[in-house]
């Protein structure tokens, strides 16, 4: 295999000049570099410049579920040999991490090397703007860039209350691309296929919000397998049951995931704030700078709360997931363990404070 055979064969899955350099000190060794396109029972398909090869895992099996391969990785593979193993893999770009529902608090990766995370939101149900929120935050903290992608827009016929359920999510999502698209009439799928075009795109979203439908629609054929929705609250059950790497015929490829009951954040402070970015900034102006935005005097957040810029349900929510990024966070961090009792110790002190001059008062 020849560097420019590499290059013309993988270009369309986004090898690039980066990562010829990364793969350079297995060159020597007659190793294939190659992107993984599914993993599935401790082997996976690669796709290298000799074609799709089926190779074994067990070199990349560590007890850290974080370095485990997942697809969209760049391998690195054995030219031959039966098994045929994948060596390890070039470092990623990018990694988007969920926490596991298994009371270890384990983090899962979902896809790496991804450019745009498409949350696919369906239409046909009311729209859950704090799951969208959980979505971005996870994506922000990945390093993808978020769209959101409200998918059966054809339920919604009338313009108005569609623009309507687009400027509430828009509301929700700063500085990310809100989309509806309908795979039935093909509306906002050309815009959509333009935005992620030539990069790595992941399909986020819950059973029956019409990923599989928006990916074959993008696809342009019939390549992921659908089934139809309850009609009492619109979910469906998982079709897609492995993540698969896709070539789009516009460029590109598209990452699809099996629907997502739970999305625990992991380690995503980052991605929660910039989710809330107009309360970081609110918060950068209030008199104190650990304002908790509770009843302090002088809180920027609070003003906004009573002046009506900013609603309630986003406080509420940002409140959540910082909390839920704390717990995860306190689990396997001892400093942020000892933090979170230091700030338990206090703010007990302060109550306690406060009821012995509220006795004071009425005696």
């Amino acid at each position: 295999m020849t560097t420019t055979s590499a290059f013309s064969a993988l270009a369309p899955y986004g090898w690039d000049e980066a990562w010829a350099d990364q793969f350079t000190p297995y060159v020597s060794e007659g190793l294939l570099p190659g992107r993984v396109l599914r993993v599935d029972r401790g082997q996976c398909d690669v796709v290298t410049a000799d074609g799709v090869m089926r190779a074994d895992t067990a070199f990349v099996t560590p007890n850290d579920p974080l370095r485990v391969l997942c697809t969209g990785d760049w391998a690195v593979v054995e030219p031959a040999g039966n098994p045929r193993y994948v060596r390890t893999y070039l470092p990623r770009r990018t990694a988007f991490v969920r926490s596991t529902s298994s009371k270890r608090s384990e983090g899962q990766i979902l896809a790496a090397n991804v450019d745009h995370a498409i949350v696919a939101v369906s239409l046909a149900v009311e729209v859950d703007l704090g799951r969208i929120e959980r979505f971005l935050a996870l994506a922000w903290e990945s390093g993808a860039q978020p769209i959101v992608a409200l998918t059966k827009a054809d339920l919604v016929p009338d313009a108005a209350t569609l623009a309507h359920l687009v400027q509430d999510v828009e509301t929700t999502a700063p500085g990310v691309p809100v989309l509806p698209v309908s795979a039935v009439d093909g509306a906002g799928l050309d815009v959509l296929a333009a935005v992620v075009s030539g990069g790595t795109s992941v399909l986020l979203g819950q059973s029956g919000a019409g990923k599989s439908t928006l990916a074959n629609a993008l696809l342009g054929e019939d390549v992921m397998d659908v089934q139809a929705t309850r009609d009492v609250d619109g979910k469906g059950r998982h079709t897609t049951t492995t993540r698969n790497l896709l070539l789009m015929p516009g460029g590109g490829v598209m990452i699809d995931t099996p629907g997502l009951r739970g999305v625990g954040l992991w380690d995503a402070e980052t991605g929660v704030g910039q989710v809330f970015s107009e309360i970081e900034e609110l918060a950068a102006r209030c008199r104190f700078h650990d304002c908790a935005h509770e009843a302090e005097p002088g809180c920027a957040v609070l003003a906004a709360i009573d002046s009506g810029e900013l609603p309630v349900r986003r406080l509420e929510s940002y409140r959540k997931l910082l909390r839920e990024n704390q717990r995860i966070v306190a689990k396997t961090d001892a400093r942020v363990r000892a933090e979170i009792r230091k700030d338990w110790k206090r703010k007990g002190a302060q109550g306690r404070a406060a009821m012995e001059a509220k006795r004071g008062r009425w005696q």
